[in-house]
């Protein structure tokens, strides 16, 4: 990866298109710490302390902060992410528009625009629903008459606004710099808190001065693993089972086309971060009832809420579930065997040994399901992985497997994009 980057700087078109991606990242920072008006940022980090393994909590790692500080971005890239998920399963059930993805790029143009509109509908939505979170803890400092009225038109505008800004800011990396933008905006909102992680780590380091002195094997053994959970994570990101296809020999009057040999590739990890996210948020839904509507722990509602307490092992068994059943689930509506089966057929090509048609459709749903299974043990294993390790060693803080394939995914992403634009600089046309 650094190799990469390191050639990439020596081109004079790739170091413009880096320094342009930096420069947009820099104003997402900036944006990340210009705090919106009327909110109190004693009372936000008192509602974010209690809610910090809520849902919650989660978001706030993924917006870098922004939201525990109620700034500009603090909904960050969410109800984009939101608006593409709905806007993918919309395709899958509404077959005119799975047609319009499917038509070029004008139709790709067209889908873009609709998830534009359905991001600034579900960011208006959050932000009202953000509002009246801070406004029960008491974060909005006016809340009755004229002036509350034009407090909560100013925050719920400057959480929209905010929101949109972001996706604008995506556009422009994909455009002018080195694309995959609003992956790197997620990047650099998650990269933001690792000095806070690193403090972490210190603190308990020092803790062994104070006669704690298990700290001395554990804080190593957390780098250690770390480290570790990056190797597998990037072992799994690119693995992949690759299915040989052959073509069969065909005559054009007097040329013979086809006779080639390829390979499907079906990947481990082809789901991404999704099914995890999915599953986190259905998980977290009783811890974030719990915080926000102030249930004690000593009362029956507070027990039923609490038996899923992400501490818990009974939590951890849930997610790990979740998790294999919405990687399955995604993993259906983007990858359809009897479309690639029936595409064999037309092209002359076959899986040796598997006859076209019914068979070979077979062979792949087969195929697929093995190496779903496989790849959702591995994300079921990263996002449950800080939870045992919480409670073998007591100690408060987490790998976040979630963040770090996050991380691990944009990273390989990126550098397998300005290898090829290398590749393409450094490809011999025909006038040469």
């Amino acid at each position: 990866m650094f190799q990469t980057l390191r050639n990439a700087w020596k081109m004079a078109d790739l170091r413009k298109k880096l320094l342009y991606t930096l420069l947009i990242i820099v104003i997402f920072r900036i944006g990340a710490a210009i705090p919106i008006p009327f909110l109190d940022p004693s009372a936000l980090a008192t509602l974010f302390n209690q809610g910090e393994n809520t849902m919650l909590g989660y978001l706030d790692i993924l917006t870098g902060g922004a939201l525990a500080n109620g700034t500009l971005f603090a909904l960050s890239i969410q109800p984009y992410i939101n608006a593409s998920i709905i806007i993918q399963l919309l395709m899958v059930a509404i077959p005119p528009l799975g047609r319009l993805a499917k038509e070029g790029e004008v139709g790709q143009k067209k889908v873009g625009m609709i998830t534009r509109w359905v991001t600034l509908a579900l960011a208006l939505v959050q932000a009202i629903g953000y509002y009246f979170i801070m406004k029960s803890y008491g974060a909005v400092e006016y809340t009755k008459g004229f002036d509350g009225w034009y407090a909560l038109f100013i925050i719920l505008a400057c959480f929209t606004a905010g929101s949109c800004l972001i996706v604008w800011l995506g556009e422009r990396i994909d455009e002018n710099g080195i694309g995959n933008g609003i992956s790197m905006i997620l990047f650099a909102g998650i990269v933001s808190r690792g000095p806070s992680a690193v403090n972490t780590l210190l603190k308990y380091w020092e803790m062994g001065n104070q006669g704690y002195t298990q700290y001395y094997f554990l804080v190593p053994l957390v780098a250690v693993l770390f480290v570790a959970v990056i190797g597998f994570i990037v072992f799994f990101t690119n693995a992949e089972r690759k299915l040989p296809v052959q073509y069969a020999k065909r005559v054009v009057g007097r040329k013979m086309y086809g006779g080639q040999s390829s390979y499907i590739p079906i990947k481990v990890n082809m789901s991404g971060v999704m099914p995890i996210i999915f599953a986190s948020s259905f998980v977290s839904l009783p811890a974030t009832i719990k915080t926000f509507a102030n249930i004690s722990d000593d009362s029956t509602w507070g027990k039923i809420l609490g038996f899923l307490n992400p501490d818990t092992i009974a939590y951890a068994i849930i997610y790990f579930l979740l998790i294999i059943f919405f990687n399955f689930f995604y993993v259906q509506i983007q990858y359809n065997p009897v479309e690639i089966a029936n595409n064999l057929q037309k092209n002359n090509g076959a899986i040796p040994g598997i006859r076209p048609g019914k068979p070979t459709y077979e062979f792949i749903q087969k195929v697929l399901g093995k190496v779903v299974f496989l790849g959702a043990l591995f994300l079921g294993l990263i996002a449950t992985l800080p939870i045992l390790l919480g409670k073998v060693t007591g100690m408060g803080i987490q790998l976040g497997g979630t963040t770090v394939l996050i991380l691990v995914g944009v990273a390989l992403e990126t550098t397998q994009q300005m290898e090829s634009q290398m590749m393409m600089r450094h490809y011999k046309g025909f006038l040469e």
